[in-house]
């Protein structure tokens, strides 16, 4: 094992690989709970996502491991499953024609892994636009969460307005946010995660969380339960552009961000990329084809990274601890249906999906707007499809009357006009 994953070389441990590994796993293991509590919103059977995002995970993670060697963890995405679940809610289709959409991204994806075409398209896309994307993803999933929790709610003349603190579900998801805020400011190792742990606890002495049972065998998973001819039928073509688009940039922005913390990186050079990438393409087209969203590398990986975690070793461990938690599965389904424990989470990943705004150039206003236009539409729309056709729209086209146009590359041109032929003549609905 030692050989295997190179730990001399490295200069780690078994040891340190195992604690960095176990530090990953509960930072991300709210998406267990999380990521099911979403999508069933959109009706897809609880115990079938469970398990699809279980295995998803397991996949991706080892395969990173094994063919990468690489200390970062792979799960559905956040953001994504939000997404999901809006798709079904507005296009009218079933969450079987959306994991269809899925499925094909992730066919895309493990094509694109093979050619050039990913760095391509990854450096024809400027910064504003990347980072107007993976904001407006944050805010909407922070929407999705104060919306869940009754923080804020419907108001027909303003839209949303601030909900009723008499409301017990929203008294105690305002309590589990501030405990979280408060683990988090003290920079707590799986903070996220011991705050629903805290929120679950109050819950149960509350009556708001009751427990049928907390142990018990794995459920059985749905294979294919997917429909690929409805993605055609019903013209899904930019929710699958969504997909695909989202996840190469959180996923790649992710890697080479944990690379360059765990001294991985050689220059700009990011060693054994193809494999990396491989992995989540890999782990989504399976996680479709269980029941789940769209994977991604996640940036809780870090935290695996602070703790000594230099090899595939620590993801190893990850996807063990991901393994075992599959036998919990009537105690994750009653903490999954309180949304007061839920909901916090997004809105504080939301925060963290914020990040990138510092980077946009918010003083060329060519730049700035795009990326403006982009965050705004995203939560407003509920589409982050619809949030990145806009930005491709408006790009190119301010960039062009400004007497920029030949800094904007001739792919950004081509999705352009294809999303607002899209948007004018075949609008969602």
């Amino acid at each position: 094992m030692e050989q295997f994953f190179r730990l001399k070389e490295m200069n780690t441990t078994v040891r340190t690989e195992v604690v960095a590994g176990i530090t990953t796993f509960l930072t991300m293991v709210y998406i267990v709970i999380v990521n099911p509590a979403i999508l069933s919103s959109a009706g897809v059977p609880f115990e079938q996502v469970f398990m699809a995002t279980i295995i998803a995970a397991v996949v991706g993670t080892l395969y990173m491991a094994f063919f990468a060697n690489y200390p970062i963890a792979i799960a559905p995405g956040m953001g994504m499953n939000a997404y999901f679940a809006s798709v079904v809610a507005t296009q009218g289709v079933s969450y079987q024609v959306v994991f269809g959409t899925v499925f094909l991204s992730g066919l895309i994806f493990i094509l694109l892994s093979f050619t050039k075409l990913r760095e391509t398209l990854i450096e024809s896309i400027p910064s504003a636009l990347k980072y107007g994307i993976t904001s407006g993803i944050g805010l909407f999933i922070a929407f999705i969460g104060l919306k869940m929790t009754g923080i804020v709610v419907p108001n027909p003349a303003t839209m949303v307005a601030f909900g009723d603190l008499h409301e017990p579900v929203t008294l105690l998801s305002l309590t589990g946010l501030f405990i979280t805020l408060i683990l988090m400011a003290r920079k707590l190792n799986g903070a996220l995660f011991i705050g629903m742990v805290i929120t679950a606890i109050i819950g149960l002495f509350t009556g708001f969380l009751k427990f049928e049972g907390i142990v018990s065998a794995p459920p059985v998973p749905v294979v294919f339960d997917l429909d690929l001819a409805g993605v055609f039928t019903h013209g899904l073509y930019t929710v699958v552009f969504a997909f695909l688009l989202v996840t190469i940039f959180d996923t790649t922005g992710t890697m080479i961000g944990v690379a360059e913390q765990a001294g991985l990186m050689k220059g700009n050079h990011f060693p054994r990329a193809k494999s990396a990438l491989m992995a989540d393409a890999v782990a989504s087209t399976v996680g479709a084809s269980l029941g789940t969203s769209p994977t991604s590398a996640y940036i809780e990986s870090s935290a695996g990274v602070a703790a000594g975690g230099r090899t595939g070793l620590t993801s190893v461990v990850v996807a063990v601890l991901f393994i075992i938690s599959m036998f919990f599965s009537p105690a994750i389904s009653a903490i999954s249906s309180l949304p007061a424990i839920t909901g916090p989470v997004l809105i504080i990943v939301g925060c963290f999906m914020m990040e990138g705004l510092t980077r946009i150039d918010w003083k060329t206003f060519d730049e700035a707007f795009p990326a403006f236009v982009i965050m705004l539409s995203m939560p407003l729309t509920s589409s982050i499809a619809t949030g990145i056709a806009i930005g491709f729209v408006t790009y190119p086209l301010m960039k062009l009357v400004s007497g920029k146009g030949r800094e904007v590359h001739p792919i950004l041109y081509f999705f352009g006009i294809l999303f607002a032929i899209q948007m004018a003549f075949f609008p969602a609905h």
